[in-house]
C-alpha cells in the first residue's frame, strides 16, 4: 500500500544503524531450548533482510543461560554469511577472559560486555560488586584490541532499578565514561526494566555530553514495558544519536529482572525510521516475514505491533508470488 507515508522531520540523522540483538538478548530468556539450527537460520534470515549488525550468541557459560549453551555449535554455522552478505558484523557477548578465549577460537570480529550502573543488579547478574566488574571487563577489552577485535559496552539499569528504583545521573555517566576508558569503541545505553520517559532520555545523553561523551559514540537500548520505547528512540535520535539496539519481533528481556519485558521491536523501529525518511537498509517486509516465522518456530504469536498488522499482507503476497 505504500506505507509508511514518508514525512521527514528536521533535526534527526539521515540514517540510523540498527544494532539487532535478537538471536542473542531475545532468545536468551527462552525457556524452552531453541534448536541450533532455528537459530542459523534466523541469523541468515536476518542478514538477507539487510541488518548489518546481528548479534549472534553470547559466550557465557551454559549453567547461567541454558538458552545459548551452543555458541560452539553455532559459530560454525554462521561461516559464509559475511561472503554472501558484505560489511555483515556478527558480534557476540563475552562475560569474562574464558568467554573471550572461546569466542576468539571461533573466529569471532566483535565482541560486548555486559556492565552494570547499579550494584544490585552487578551483584545479581555478575556475582561482583559494579566497579569489579570493570576490573574483570579491563584484561579483556584490552586482549580482544590486541587480537583486532572491538569491544562494545553494554550498560544496564541506566533509567530505573527494580531494588534502587530510579538511578541518578552522575552514577551512570561515570560508569559509561570508565566503560569507554577501558577501550569500549561503542557504549549502549540500557534501559532494562522499560522505566525511561523521553525527557530522562535527553536528560541522561546532554550529561553524557557535557562529560566529554559524544552522541557518536552512544548507542541505546530500550525495553517496552511501559510502551514508551519508540518515544525515547526518537528523543535519543533528536539529540545525536544513531545507533538504536533492537530485536527482530520484539523478542527478549532479561533473566535477571523479572519486571523487564520485551525490547524494542525491530519492525516498529524501522516503521518509524522509514516514515521519517530515515534510511536503515531494511527490507521490512522480509523482516515482517523473518519475524512471523520465528514466531511460529516458538509456538506463539509476535509482540511485535508492526509484525502483527503485516504478516498478513506479506504471506499473501508470498502466496501470490508462489502461484503466479
Amino acid at each position: 500500500m505504500g506505507l509508511p507515508a514518508t514525512v521527514p522531520a528536521p533535526g534527526l540523522p539521515a540514517r540510523v544503524s540498527i544494532h539487532e540483538v535478537g538471536p542473542r538478548d531475545g532468545l536468551q530468556n527462552e525457556s524452552s531450548l531453541v534448536p541450533v539450527t532455528v537459530k542459523a537460520e534466523f541469523i541468515a534470515r536476518l542478514a538477507a533482510a539487510g541488518l548489518g549488525r546481528v548479534e549472534a550468541t553470547s559466550f557465557v557459560h551454559p549453567k547461567w543461560v541454558p538458552q545459548l549453551a551452543d555458541a560452539e555449535e553455532l559459530m560454525p554455522r554462521l561461516a559464509g554469511l559475511t561472503d554472501r552478505h558484505p560489511g555483515l558484523r556478527l558480534p557476540v557477548l563475552v562475560p569474562n577472559e574464558r568467554g573471550l578465549d572461546r569466542a576468539l577460537a571461533h573466529h569471532a570480529t566483535e565482541v560486548a560486555v555486559f556492565a552494570s550502573a547499579t550494584e544490585t543488579f552487578a551483584r545479581r547478574n555478575l556475582n561482583r560488586s559494579a566497579a569489579e566488574a570493570l576490573e574483570m571487563f579491563k584484561p579483556v577489552v584490552e586482549r580482544a584490541a590486541a587480537a583486532g577485535v572491538p569491544t562494545r559496552g553494554y550498560l544496564s539499569m541506566c533509567f530505573g532499578d527494580p531494588w534502587e528504583g530510579p538511578v541518578p545521573q552522575d552514577q551512570v555517566v561515570g560508569f559509561g565514561v570508565r566503560l569507554l576508558e577501558l577501550g569500549c569503541t561503542e557504549l549502549s545505553l540500557g534501559d532494562t526494566i522499560g522505566v525511561a520517559t523521553p525527557g530522562q532520555v535527553t536528560a541522561l545523553l546532554e550529561a553524557f555530553d557535557r562529560a566529554g561523551v559524544g552522541a557518536d559514540r552512544l548507542a541505546v537500548h530500550f525495553h517496552d514495558t511501559y510502551g514508551q520505547a519508540l518515544a525515547n528512540t526518537l528523543a535519543a535520535l533528536r539529540s545525536g544519536v544513531t545507533t538504536v539496539d533492537a530485536s527482530a519481533g520484539g523478542l527478549g528481556g532479561c533473566p535477571y529482572a523479572k519486571s523487564a519485558t520485551g525490547n524494542l521491536a525491530t519492525e516498529d523501529l524501522v516503521w518509524m525510521l522509514h516514515g521519517l525518511g530515515i534510511e536503515t537498509g531494511v527490507d521490512l517486509r522480509s523482516l515482517v516475514a523473518t519475524s512471523a516465522w520465528m514466531a511460529r518456530q516458538l509456538g506463539r504469536p509476535s509482540p511485535s505491533r508492526a509484525v502483527q498488522a503485516l504478516a498478513g499482507s506479506v504471506a499473501a503476497d508470498s502466496s501470490d508470488a508462489a502461484s503466479g
